[in-house]
């Protein structure tokens, strides 16, 4: 949490905090075909959202 003053000089009691979450998924996905990993690869997230998508073969 990080709380910042709104006015510039005085008024310490006019304050505004912000937070940033961050939330980690993953998926494991045993047998992948092309098509999944193309899906995988296209797919459209909102604003501030990144997907990382990490191949290893066994």
């Amino acid at each position: 949490v990080v709380t910042i003053l709104r006015a510039v000089h005085k008024y310490k009691d006019s304050r505004e905090q912000f937070e940033q979450r961050t939330h980690k998924r993953l998926i494991d996905i045993i047998t992948p075909t092309q098509k999944t990993v193309d899906a995988l690869s296209r797919l459209e997230m909102p604003a501030g959202v990144y997907i990382d998508i990490k191949m290893k073969n066994k």
